[in-house]
């Protein structure tokens, strides 16, 4: 296999965007709530919301602080609003478990809710310099095409861990700049649809460039429609909740919703998800009726994916 450390580390230090969780210093806490946020969610996106989060809640146990409904009312149009709830159930655990400091083991992370093997692997590298293989979409394709000749990576399988593992360096700084520089280089020049060959690094020792770009087929998951779907309804009871200051009667959220039973089916499921609470006709955010530590007013508001 040729060597692709050396130019992804040149490149990425000559090229690498200016985020907050790669500049010196940002604490593990940071490093943890934005790969929680950057999950299907883009980086301009994040960005706004990370920072007004860090800056209400700058460590775990300020966050566990408070009420859960405080985390899903400041997640706010973020999407995927379970992640919220999950990440105060983390840092309610890190608080109790490892006395408010994110771990840095894999198998203590991977312990914590909404944890799973990309976000366990992510904070044990880039907020601790651990060596580990971190995988994620655009390091798979950048795999896929370097080293298999593939137009497009297969389904996420334990062997990408392997094939990213083969390509990392001995020395755990070198590493963790490999990780990085092979996800900035899926999400900015080998991109799924409009790859800037001419930029790329890799583009001497590209197989699936000597191959003459084959297209080798796309088995990559489609994500359904939004506008419509039940995650908008969702979104939208939840921003309805969001947005009250007080319970509200069951019968007035999305009354004017085109679909009655579709807004049944979400206030259900949002129950069941734990995200929306309901007694006596009346529906809330979880734990709403608990006092809170912290100012409000740092939110972003919309409906959202749910």
């Amino acid at each position: 296999m040729p060597d692709l450390a050396a130019p992804l580390i040149a490149w990425y230090r000559d090229t690498a965007r200016d985020l907050p969780w790669r500049r010196p210093g940002f604490p593990a806490w940071g490093t943890l709530v934005s790969e929680f946020m950057l999950q299907q969610t883009p980086v301009g996106r994040v960005i706004p919301h990370l920072e007004a989060w860090l800056a209400r809640w700058p460590d775990p146990a300020s966050l566990a602080a408070d009420p859960p409904a405080e985390a899903v009312r400041q997640w706010a149009n973020l999407g995927y609003p379970r992640r919220a709830l999950w990440l105060h159930r983390a840092a309610t655990e890190i608080r109790d478990r490892h006395h408010g400091v994110v771990p840095r083991d894999v198998d203590a992370l991977l312990a914590l809710t909404g944890v799973g093997d990309y976000t366990a692997r992510a904070v044990a590298v880039f907020a601790y310099g651990e060596r580990h293989p971190v995988v994620d979409t655009n390091t798979r394709r950048v795999l896929a095409r370097a080293v298999a000749g593939r137009s497009q990576p297969g389904p996420p399988a334990r062997r990408d861990l392997a094939a990213m593992v083969a390509i990392l360096p001995p020395d755990d700084e070198a590493a963790a700049i490999v990780n990085a520089a092979a996800m900035e280089l899926g999400a900015t020049i080998c991109t799924a649809r409009s790859p800037r060959c001419a930029g790329c690094p890799l583009a001497p020792m590209c197989a699936w460039r000597a191959a003459g770009y084959p297209d080798t087929g796309d088995e990559r998951r489609r994500q359904a429609r939004y506008e419509g779907s039940d995650r908008q309804t969702r979104g939208a009871v939840l921003k309805a909740l969001r947005d009250a200051a007080h319970d509200v009667p069951q019968e007035s959220v999305l009354a004017d919703w085109p679909d009655a039973l579709q807004r049944d089916r979400a206030i259900d499921s949002l129950m069941a998800d734990g995200l929306i609470e309901g007694s006596e006709g009346m529906l809330r955010l979880p734990g709403a009726g608990q006092s809170s530590s912290s100012s409000r007013g740092l939110t972003y508001g919309s409906a959202s994916p749910a």
